[in-house]
Order: C-alpha cells, then structure tokens, then sequence
C-alpha cells in the first residue's frame, strides 16, 4: 500500500507539473504579442484626431485657444489681442469607443464626435501593421441667418465629418498617420461650392524628450472642390506632458479648431503671415475604474 500511494504521489506530482510548465509555455506565447501604445501623447493631433482614445471611465476636459493671425501687425499685437476659443469635453465609454461634446466661439459651433477603435497595432507572436480607427462628427453652427427674412432650415445649419484614421508607430521617435476624409455641408455659400469636399490628412509625429514631441500635418484637398482664396491646412505643434496635462503649442493656418471648418474653409496663407498662435490644454480625470 506504501508503494501504491508512493506512486499514486508522483503521477499527481508529474501531472501538476505539466499542467504548471504548459501554463507558462500559453502565458509566454500570451506575452509575445504586444499592444502598440502612446503613438501621440494625446487624442489630438493639434487640429486632427489622432488614432490615440481616451481610456474607458476617463473624462479629458479640453480647451483650444487661438489667436489673430500673426500678420495684423503690432498694432493688434500681432494677433493677441484678438482670440477664438473651443470648449469641450471627451469621454471613454470602452479603451475601444469614446464620445466628445463642444462648443466653438468661432461661428458659435457646436459639435459632437463618435470615435471608434476597429484595429490595434500589435508586435510580436502577432503582427499588425497598423492601427485603424473610424471617426464621425456633427457640427451646428448657431450664428443668425444672414437673411432671416427668407424660409430657412435648421438642417442648413448641419455639418457632418467622416474619417478612416490609419496610423503606425515605427519606432518610439517616430509615428505616421493618415487620414481620408469626407466633409459634408448641407448649405454652400456659393452654388461653386461643393457640398461634398473630400480630402486627405497626413500627421507625423516626432519624439523629442520624454515630454516633448513635435507634431506636423497637413490637409490635402484635391482642385474644383473649393472656390479660389481657400487653401489646405498645414499645423506645426509642439507637445509638452506634465503629468495630468498635455500642452499642445502650435502654429497654423486654420481658423477654426473644428473639421468643416479647417478641411474645407481654411483660407490663411503662410507665406503672408496669416497664421494663428494657438495652444490646447488637456486635462484628464478618473471618474469611473472599468471592472477587471
């Protein structure tokens, strides 16, 4: 009986010795395959989304801030003495999925967003190349009609934005993004004017320090789209971490701070010093812990 239970011991101890080794062998092949993280330091570009999301339970509050362009000159203080302001507020329902509300100064705008987190960049046992995220916006601009007099419609006051965001972190200095867009407005100025304005973004991003990192982009709209006097975005940024803040310095053609307005209605000029100093300040609070 010695014997029995001596063998009986070491078939049990052999057995949860395997299941132990095998368990280690699943949980390194688990851990070769790594999630691709922190390709920007925040869910902005400067004015695009970037691919980043607001973690789930996390509310980023956000104000985008900017000045006169540069070439009125000192008399306006070379633009500080004049100012649009852009309010809002992000939310992470999922690490996957995030919602965000505001409101512009500019236009008296305000818009909504849906940002959604369809594929992650992965290195290791599983590669993916890239990250894909799809973004959909709706805007309200809320000034008065310029002819109230006329039959007008709430729905002229709508704008819409449709984004495939397509972003790879080749290394921890580098990040490139690319983003085809579809701006749709459903009242022109002119019957020149496409409704439909469709475009490409491009972004890069550049690693500097621990907290700083240089931002460029770039909105290409093909000719025929826009009337003359309008010209593609272009935005040079400087990112700056400071814990629970990320400052986000920037210099840029674009007036607006939403997607109708610096896709398709940009109309500054770098060479002539139209551009607008401007900076983002995004702060971010805990206000619900996801269930492990």
């Amino acid at each position: 009986m010695a014997v029995y239970a001596m063998l009986l011991l070491i078939l049990m101890s052999s057995h949860a010795y395997c299941q132990d080794l095998l368990s280690l062998i699943e949980d390194d092949e688990e851990e070769q395959t790594e999630i691709v993280t922190a390709a920007w330091k925040a869910n902005r570009v400067v004015n695009l989304h970037s691919i980043e999301n607001t973690p789930a339970g996390v509310f980023d509050f956000k104000i985008g801030h900017r000045f006169g362009q540069i070439s009125l000159g000192i008399s306006e203080l070379f633009g500080l003495d004049q100012s649009s302001v852009r309010i809002g507020g992000d939310y992470g329902i999922t690490d996957r999925l995030m919602i965000g509300l505001g409101r512009s100064s500019f236009e008296k705008t305000i818009d909504g967003f849906v940002k959604y987190r369809l594929i992650r960049q992965t290195r290791g046992a599983k590669e993916t190349p890239l990250s894909v995220s799809l973004f959909a916006s709706t805007a309200i601009k809320t000034v008065p009609f310029q002819n109230p007099d006329r039959e007008n419609f709430f729905s002229s006051r709508l704008y819409y934005t449709y984004q495939v965001i397509l972003a790879r972190k080749f290394s921890n200095e580098f990040t490139l993004q690319l983003s085809p867009t579809l701006v749709h407005r459903n009242l022109v100025e002119f019957t020149e004017e496409a409704n439909d304005v469709y475009a490409l973004a491009a972004a890069a991003r550049f690693k500097l320090t621990q907290r700083l990192a240089l931002n460029v982009e770039y909105i290409y709209v093909p000719e025929g789209q826009l009337l003359p006097g309008f010209r593609n975005s272009f935005t040079l940024g400087l990112d700056i971490e400071t814990g629970g803040h990320v400052f986000q310095l920037h210099f840029t053609n674009s007036t607006s701070m939403i997607e109708k307005g610096f896709v398709a209605e940009t109309t500054g000029n770098w060479w002539d010093g139209n551009i607008h100093f401007g900076f983002n300040v995004s702060r971010v609070f805990q206000l619900h812990t996801p269930k492990s």
